[in-house]
């Protein structure tokens, strides 16, 4: 009985020290990525605007996840470490600003914010608690203005066609980094600028070149459609 009773506590500490090996686990960068709601509610797939309204015509965060050189990423890193609304709630109005939710059905955001915390914030705790992550990615939406960067360089949401080069130029020029671009394509086939992607240190607050970036492939010219 003594001897089962040993090799249950054995076991549980070694589960405690993988569990604690996990939170642990290390990260190159972080993708800190912004999406335009014009691509995201023109295309096949509808989008609902939040409960507070329509969204101004903005990029919105989309979120800051945790990378790996090799251009894989850890998920899911705590599953203990709920998304917690009072840990943000003097956030909330930024957050609503600069982070609302497109998906259906029309909600308040917390469903959004909540998987981004679960899925990808739990894999920085090493670095970042649940409200400093979030702050994180508010600051680098500011540092980040893709709208007053693309528009400086005359790209307007207005439904035209700019080169993708146009685009990459404009933002590199301005950050001193080249982004990552994302597309998709709207009801008419047309390529879409949809979500833009640059890469952070893992404190979460300096700019980077990307070690990586994601893969995928845009048209030379893409529509930056109207919202």
């Amino acid at each position: 009985m003594e001897l089962i009773k040993r090799s249950i506590l054995i076991k549980l500490l070694i589960l405690q020290y993988l569990s604690i090996l996990c939170l642990s686990q290390d990260f190159d960068f972080f993708y800190f990525v912004q999406q335009w709601p014009g691509a995201y509610c023109d295309t096949k797939h509808t989008c609902c605007y939040p409960k507070t309204g329509k969204p101004v015509a903005d990029f919105g965060i989309h979120g800051l996840w945790p990378n790996y050189k090799d251009g894989s990423y850890p998920s899911n890193c705590d599953p203990d470490s709920v998304f917690d609304k009072s840990q943000i709630s003097e956030l909330m109005s930024s957050m609503e600003k600069n982070w609302p939710s497109l998906s259906c059905p029309s909600s308040n955001g917390f469903r959004f914010w909540s998987h981004e915390w679960e899925k990808h914030g739990t894999c920085s705790e090493s670095e970042l608690d649940q409200r400093d992550y979030f702050e994180a990615a508010l600051k680098l939406k500011e540092k980040v203005n893709l709208l007053q960067i693309l528009k400086k360089a005359g790209i307007e949401p207005d439904d035209g066609f700019y080169s993708l080069d146009s685009i990459v130029d404009a933002i590199k020029e301005a950050i001193g980094h080249a982004p990552g671009i994302e597309c998709n394509k709207d009801s008419a086939g047309n390529g879409q600028v949809y979500q833009i992607f640059v890469c952070v240190d893992t404190s979460g607050s300096e700019l980077i070149e990307c070690p990586v970036l994601p893969k995928g492939r845009c048209a030379s010219n893409l529509q930056f459609a109207k919202f």
